[in-house]
């Protein structure tokens, strides 16, 4: 059975020892989307918002919000990140008028960076969101979610 393992035996969170685990390499990629109007979509592509370029400055966001998981989720450690990349295109399917984000971000570490991939898509999104609510305020954020995980000691995850 899984056990929480942010509780100790009294059932407060508290910051799991890793200091007996082993470093290995480990990867983690996340993605997300952002649906809006294709309005705003084309406004977006076509470099025609005030606040300027929406794929540079939300890319840029990512890998900085990656940076800083650990002092924006309280109990993730702090870990030496040796890529970040993070990723924004404008899917094509009939369906969707939006950008989908993917950030996968890779350490040697004694713990996994799946927070850091979710954070970085989680914060180019929201960057997405803030660069062009001025055009449209009804834009959605979905589907933020963990596609692959390798590496560590509860092996490779896939998930997409």
């Amino acid at each position: 059975m899984n056990v929480l393992t942010h509780l100790d035996e009294h059932g407060n969170a508290h910051m799991v020892d890793v200091s007996q685990k082993p470093v290995t390499a480990r990867t983690a990629t996340a993605r997300g989307e952002i649906h809006m109007q294709a309005e705003t979509l084309t406004a977006i592509l076509q470099g025609n918002l005030k606040k300027g370029d929406v794929f540079g400055v939300a890319q840029l966001a990512g890998i900085l919000g990656a940076k800083h998981t650990s002092t924006l989720i309280p109990l993730c450690h702090p870990l030496p990140l040796s890529s970040i990349h993070v990723q924004i295109q404008a899917p094509i399917h009939a369906t969707f008028s939006g950008l989908e984000v993917t950030a996968t971000v890779r350490t040697t570490a004694t713990t996994g960076v799946e927070m850091e991939a979710l954070t970085a898509v989680s914060i180019a999104l929201l960057t997405v969101y803030d660069m062009a609510k001025a055009v449209e305020k009804t834009m959605h954020i979905h589907n933020i979610r963990l596609v692959e995980k390798r590496g560590g000691q509860s092996g490779d995850v896939f998930n997409e």
